[in-house]
């Protein structure tokens, strides 16, 4: 598994959909306090159910061409 990529990536994404999440409840009208709390609670979802769904994929050997962490089979017989 590649996990230094994965962690990599998440740490990434992790600000930015905060951000994302945050700045779109605050510009909603809600207080900074509550945008804070969504946009944390709803990083941390986003970012475990990619996680799951891509762990499971990589242990069943399911291809994604935009994660590329399983080698396609062209690349194999070159």
């Amino acid at each position: 598994m590649p996990l230094k990529k994965w962690t990599l990536q998440y740490l990434i994404a992790f600000p930015l959909l905060f951000a994302i999440f945050s700045s779109v409840q605050y510009f909603k009208g809600q207080t900074v306090s509550y945008s804070l709390k969504f946009g944390l609670a709803w990083a941390f979802i986003v970012i475990f159910i990619f996680a799951v769904r891509r762990t499971y994929n990589f242990k069943k050997r399911i291809r994604c061409d935009i994660c590329n962490d399983i080698p396609s089979d062209t690349n194999k017989s070159k």
